[in-house]
Parts: structure tokens; sequence; C-alpha cells
């Protein structure tokens, strides 16, 4: 089922739209463009929003369609039980990897304020608990990869991930719940410094970025 990202901070989200008139393109000069893909509001009003500029004047929905042509094959997984203020960056940066879906794991609700929309272009879904996450991964044949430093643990800069895979982060804090710990193959982000952990988003951002570095084709990007 797809999330309802409802806003629990009680003021309004991000629109879709940008408020600066130097972001984006204004209404379209000349003849109208031909196909069912393009926006007649947005031809004639121009178009603000936070999408790349192949995807100017697009209808959100043939934006969603066309994503799904070529989204990779993980999955993207977080867990939600302390109402985590990284939910929505998690989300950002797996739509700019073109992740396969975000998934919530725990309370329905999460702060949508720093997926800065993005949301609407990438498909989400809600699990009570990791119980249910796993038979979603068990039913499509995706590997569970946790992103922990505990011992044991993989070093990311030294492992493959699976091509097909759910890669699960904990909340910022208290980190993946025990659960969450059994369910899956572990890796750790290699660190330096004093501090005992990296934030929840920051980590996933670079392990998302690891599994594009060992199996997505550069040429393609944007």
């Amino acid at each position: 089922m797809d999330v309802t990202a409802d806003d629990p901070t009680g003021e309004p989200g991000p629109t879709e739209w940008a408020t600066h008139d130097d972001v984006g393109v204004g209404p379209w000069e000349g003849p109208w463009p031909s196909g069912e893909h393009y926006d007649p509001e947005l031809l004639e009003h121009g178009d603000r929003r936070n999408v790349v500029d192949a995807y100017r004047y697009w209808r959100r929905e043939s934006i969603v369609a066309d994503l799904d042509r070529t989204r990779h094959p993980f999955h993207v997984a977080i867990e939600n039980f302390q109402h985590d203020h990284n939910i929505g960056t998690v989300v950002r940066t797996a739509n700019s990897f073109a992740a396969a879906a975000v998934h919530i794991v725990g309370k329905r609700r999460w702060n949508r304020r720093a997926a800065m929309v993005t949301d609407r272009y990438q498909h989400l879904y809600h699990h009570p608990d990791v119980a249910t996450l796993v038979e979603f991964a068990e039913q499509r044949g995706l590997t569970i990869v946790t992103v922990d430093n505990t011992p044991g643990a993989h070093r990311l800069e030294s492992v493959t991930l699976p091509r097909e895979c759910m890669l699960l982060f904990g909340q910022e804090g208290p980190g993946l719940s025990e659960e969450a710990r059994q369910a899956a193959m572990p890796v750790s982000i290699a660190q330096f410094g004093s501090t005992r952990s990296i934030n929840a988003g920051v980590a996933a951002g670079i392990v998302m970025h690891a599994w594009i570095q060992q199996h997505a084709d550069p040429s393609t990007a944007w």
C-alpha cells in the first residue's frame, strides 16, 4: 500500500512549485508541442517544479511512467518508530538515484518536508513492522542489506552489494531494531573520526551511491 505522506508538523509542506522565477522555465513560447505527456497548464503558465530539464512541461504521471522504464532494481527501507526526521532526505536521495521504491517501516506518518516533493515521483510503501517488510522482500527475491556499525558487519568499501536488494536503514540515535539486525546481511561504513555514527540520511546516500558505482551505467545519468 502506498504511504500517506502527511506532514505531522501542522505546517504546510513544500509544494510542487518553486517560489523563485529564476528556477525552471516560463510559459512555452511559440506553437505548443504535441504529445499526451505535456501538461497544458504548465505550457501556459510555466514550469517551476523541482524536476530535471528533460521533464519540463510534462504531466506528473507521465514523468513517473517514464522513470518506471529505467528505475534501478534496488529498494530502500527506513524504520520509523520514533518519527525520524531523516526520512524525507532518504526519499529525496532514493529518487535521485532512481530506486525502485522506498519503504517506511513502523509509523505511517512521516515529515515529508526534506523530501522536496520528490515523494510524488517515487513509489512509496508502508509496512507496520520488519516482518512484513521481510515478507515483501522474499516474495520479490530481494536480499535485505542492513547498514549499521556493529561487530561482524561487512565493510561497505570491500563488499559487492546484491544487484536486487533492499537497503534497510535504522533511525537516528537508536539505529536498527534488533528484529531488523537479525533479518539481513549487515554492512558498515568505514569511519575515522570521534563520532560513533553517521547521520542516517547521510549513511543512506553513501550506500545508495555505492550501489550505483557497482551496478549502474553512468552514461545514462542526467
